[in-house]
């Protein structure tokens, strides 16, 4: 089998699961290419080497660089912070390297065109570049696209999505890169509320048109820590206090487009890290004409469905989405033994060398994720403005 080299930038969060994805998406689908995880690369050399033993990978590099410009790596793989997303995805597609690149895509819409255009021109010549929306891999969200294009809900009226954490309650937990809008981008808006936007689109068929928003931030400052101020430590209340200048909290109405000459659904988006008691609750509600789904990413296996034509006291019904003709679940385990977050981006990798294979472009594409990140840009510019109505 014809190999699929990799090479991954950055070994944190991200790069731990994609690791994992490379590895054993192989062992449990029939793949047309082998991956095979040539090099992991990280500014930190101990930490980096320390990372390519525990997850697996041949090689370490302390410049991601050195990843594009070695002959036996095929993919650049980027699991780094926002701020770096559009000088290493351009630099590996003009080396005609395939690239996966995390979400959201870039930190400005600026830098997201520019690297859509790079992949537009790399695609011409059998070079493509996917972006990171995991949770479309998520075999209940990914049944409930297919019960949405058979017409089981009817026309969509309503998208209700909200993306719900609490990791960031405590007002002296340290400051992180994700609280650092130079590095970050935003906060929970690009953060989580990106894959909300995504999902919404992606489940519809529909594109967000216009939206109104509310962005807040609670804590303004918090405790630096570690390598930000040369401390061992991890903060706490009495150290030095940074500028937090991202959103702790976005809210916002949109409207989108129905694709025809009708009028799209109308949504309500949430995302916050300071939600106590939720821990990763991605929710998504569809109301159409003929019914209703609903799913919860901390159920992560079931999907609701409601259906109008069935005893309007019948309510929703719960299907336990572990059947082996549900998306991806044949190739794990028996009926009704769960899958975890891991599997997203097993499934994600399954998808990219499929479609690497079979010289086509993979889904979402660099310009879907520009379209998102105009979503998101349009979002910053109406809270910006006292929450006006800002077209996307």
């Amino acid at each position: 089998m014809k190999p699929l080299r990799v090479g991954m930038a950055g070994y944190a969060f991200m790069g731990a699961a994609h690791s994992h994805a490379w590895r054993t998406a192989p062992r449990f689908f029939d793949l047309p290419l082998q991956p095979q995880l040539t090099a992991v690369a990280g500014r930190n050399a101990d930490g980096v080497r320390a990372a390519a033993g525990k997850l697996g990978w041949e090689s370490a590099e302390t410049d991601w660089r050195r990843l594009v410009e070695r002959d036996d790596i095929d993919l650049i793989d980027i699991c780094t912070p926002g701020d770096t997303h559009a000088e290493i995805a351009i630099a590996a597609l003009e080396a005609g390297k395939h690239v996966l690149c995390e979400k959201p895509l870039a930190n400005s819409v600026n830098e997201a065109e520019r690297m859509t255009a790079a992949a537009e021109a790399a695609a011409k010549h059998g070079v493509f570049a996917m972006c990171g929306f995991s949770y479309r891999r998520t075999p209940a969200l990914a049944l409930a696209r297919r019960m949405v294009e058979e017409g089981r809900l009817g026309t969509i009226r309503h998208v209700r999505a909200q993306y719900l954490q609490d990791w960031l309650t405590d007002e002296n937990a340290p400051m992180t890169w994700r609280l650092d809008k130079s590095k970050s981008g935003s906060g929970s808006l690009g953060d989580i509320g990106a894959h909300s936007i995504d999902a919404a689109q992606w489940l519809t068929g529909q594109k967000i048109s216009g939206v109104s928003a509310l962005l807040e931030t609670f804590v303004p400052e918090r405790p630096l820590a570690g390598d930000l101020v040369g401390l061992g430590g991890q903060g706490g209340a009495d150290a030095p206090r940074g500028a937090v200048t991202v959103d702790d909290a976005a809210i916002f109405s949109a409207r989108f487009d129905g694709g025809d000459a009708s009028a799209g659904a109308v949504g309500v988006f949430e995302a916050t890290r300071y939600a106590l008691g939720r821990k990763n609750a991605m929710r998504l509600e569809l109301n159409g004409t003929k019914g209703s789904l609903a799913f919860d990413f901390e159920d992560m296996n079931v999907l609701s469905f409601y259906d109008a034509a069935e005893s309007p006291d019948a309510g929703f019904r719960r299907i336990l989405v572990t059947e082996p003709e549900h998306p991806y679940v044949g190739k794990w385990w028996p009926t009704g033994h769960g899958l975890g977050y891991e599997h997203g981006f097993t499934h994600q990798v399954v998808d990219l060398v499929n479609a690497l294979a079979e010289q086509r472009q993979p889904e979402p594409s660099f310009a879907d994720a520009l379209q998102v990140q105009q979503v998101l840009a349009a979002v910053e510019s109406s809270a910006v403005n006292s929450s006006q109505w800002q077209k996307v």
